[in-house]
C-alpha cells in the first residue's frame, strides 16, 4: 500500500473509534502528527490502533502507565494532549 493510501486508512481508523472522546484523542493525535511520521512511527500507530480505546485513553491521560511496548517518544507525544482542538 502506498504512503498516501496508508495514511488515509490510518486517519479513518483514528477518527472512527466508537466514542467522541476516543475520536478526539486518537484522531486529533493523528491529524497533528501523522503526515510527518516515518515508517517506524506508522507501524507503531497501526499497532496502537489494535488496543482498546479505554487503555489508550488511560495511557494518554495518565490514569494508567503504558506498557513497556508502548512507552517512548510517540507515547509522550500522545500524552501531551495539546493537539486536541476544542470547538468554541
Amino acid at each position: 500500500m502506498n504512503r498516501d493510501a496508508r495514511l488515509k486508512r490510518l486517519r479513518f481508523r483514528a477518527w472512527h473509534r466508537g466514542t467522541k472522546e476516543a475520536d478526539l484523542l486518537i484522531g486529533g493525535f493523528f491529524d497533528r502528527y501523522g503526515a510527518r511520521w516515518d515508517e517506524a512511527e506508522m507501524v507503531w500507530f497501526e499497532a496502537l490502533l489494535e488496543e482498546q480505546d479505554v487503555d489508550i485513553m488511560a495511557w494518554a491521560i495518565g490514569t494508567a502507565a503504558p506498557p513497556e511496548r508502548w512507552d517512548g517518544a510517540m507515547m509522550r507525544r500522545l500524552q501531551t494532549i495539546n493537539y486536541i482542538e476544542h470547538p468554541e
